[in-house]
């Protein structure tokens, strides 16, 4: 390992760690939401937060990342504080890698991803709820070339290329962003939210925060099709709630953050989306969404692209604190130019206890940056892998696990070898 990447982002996770995440309290403290807290709010003390999502009158459980929402089956934890009036959520999480991708086309380096999240949340009178939300990752310590990853494209290491075989590293800070909620009536309410950087109204939550891939920590080599938006520098995002539907519009900036991983890009809210998401039970989630990209790719300038893309995402709670978490997505970018490319994503992860989890991952595509020729290739993916956690606090855990994946490419592209695949195996420190 590069000696600086972990010890860099150990340095992030101290000097970074946030006062709260957004995450949902755990089922138990349901019980005290009736108690008398009168007195207590001016002490910093775990309490239980509001059971309200935060931007309408639905349960918290179903906020995901940016203003998408996921099943309300799903489980998510995080350390949960007050401060006056404010309710405060944190969560990190840190990934020690060790990265293998085969043939002339892949490498073996070592990195450190991850992500630290903090939320402060405050009710002003009856149904009017502000968000602020912080998220910082330690990606940028890995270079700006990112990890060997068989088969992904998107973004530049140095300006002058693309990356190819390689998922580029987020920057440091992966969102900034505030959020405003007004009740309506008693099933609807209207929000806006901002975020600089911030994640628009286009595609499912970000794959790091899919209950069905957030233990995997390899990036999804269809993410450029499906959330690659997640971290747009200037998002305005206005929406409805009315029950279990969202209607939402952002504008917000197309194009992707350049190769300086720890600066601000320009902020051209030049780009449009447009997204409307239904909930028809606690265990299913689906979204169907429409944007309007502006030059997203650096290298590119003069290519603009429509996207469109549509996700179903089930969580199913099993006997004996089991779950089972499922995404089926698609996506298709239809380049200014004439071209049109479709991803498919199919992830699952399967919680058998609170030691284990078992992740799978399958994912098609057509892609046209792989090869030099520009021609359209359709190419494919299956990863398997698990991790096993051990609680060594109360609210942090160290876990151990590895993946394998299977790469298909056509028989006429031999530089990936008559076998393509990739292995990782990982460290984890988690704090929820």
């Amino acid at each position: 390992m590069r000696a600086n990447t972990l010890y860099g982002a150990a340095v992030a996770v101290l000097t970074f760690f946030p006062a709260a995440s957004f995450a949902q309290m755990n089922d138990s403290m349901s019980n005290m939401s009736g108690m008398d807290m009168s007195g207590m709010h001016d002490m910093a003390m775990p309490m239980p937060m509001p059971m309200t999502g935060i931007l309408g009158a639905y349960p918290m459980s179903r906020d995901a990342s940016g203003t998408s929402w996921q099943p309300e089956a799903a489980e998510h934890q995080g350390i949960h504080t007050t401060l006056g009036k404010w309710s405060l959520m944190g969560h990190a999480m840190l990934t020690g890698v060790y990265d293998s991708q085969s043939g002339p086309r892949g490498g073996t380096d070592w990195f450190a991803s991850g992500m630290l999240m903090g939320a402060a949340r405050r009710e002003f009178g009856e149904g009017d709820t502000l968000n602020l939300r912080l998220m910082l990752s330690p990606d940028p310590f890995m270079g700006r070339a990112g990890y060997p990853l068989l088969l992904a494209s998107g973004e530049t290491a140095n300006g002058t290329t693309p990356l190819i075989d390689r998922q580029h590293p987020h920057d440091l800070l992966m969102e900034m962003a505030a959020s405003f909620s007004h009740a309506l009536s008693r099933d609807d309410s209207a929000f806006l939210y901002v975020g600089y950087p911030g994640e628009p109204a286009l595609g499912p939550p970000a794959f790091m925060h899919r209950a069905s891939s957030m233990d995997d920590p390899a990036a999804p080599i269809t993410h450029h099709w499906l959330d690659s938006t997640h971290i747009a520098f200037g998002v305005a995002t206005a929406g409805f709630v009315h029950d279990d539907w969202k209607l939402e519009v952002s504008q917000f900036t197309g194009r992707e953050p350049d190769q300086y991983r720890f600066d601000f890009d320009e902020a051209r809210f030049d780009s449009t989306a447009a997204r409307v998401t239904w909930n028809p039970s606690a265990n299913w989630s689906l979204q169907a969404s429409w944007g309007f990209l502006k030059s997203p790719e650096q290298l590119t300038p003069t290519i603009n692209e429509t996207r469109y893309t549509a996700s179903a995402m089930y969580v199913l709670p099993l006997h004996g604190g089991a779950s089972l978490a499922t995404t089926l997505a698609w996506g298709h970018k239809q380049l200014s130019g004439g071209t049109g490319l479709d991803g498919v994503l199919l992830e699952s992860e399967y919680k058998p206890d609170e030691a284990w989890t078992f992740f799978a991952r399958g994912e098609v595509e057509n892609n046209d940056e792989l090869f030099v020729s520009g021609a359209i290739k359709t190419v494919g993916e299956i990863s398997l892998g698990a991790i096993r956690d051990w609680k060594i606090a109360e609210h942090l855990s160290f876990g151990v696990g590895g993946l394998y994946s299977f790469d298909f490419v056509p028989s006429a592209a031999p530089t990936y070898g008559s076998d393509p695949h990739g292995t990782m195996l990982f460290v984890r420190v988690r704090a929820i």
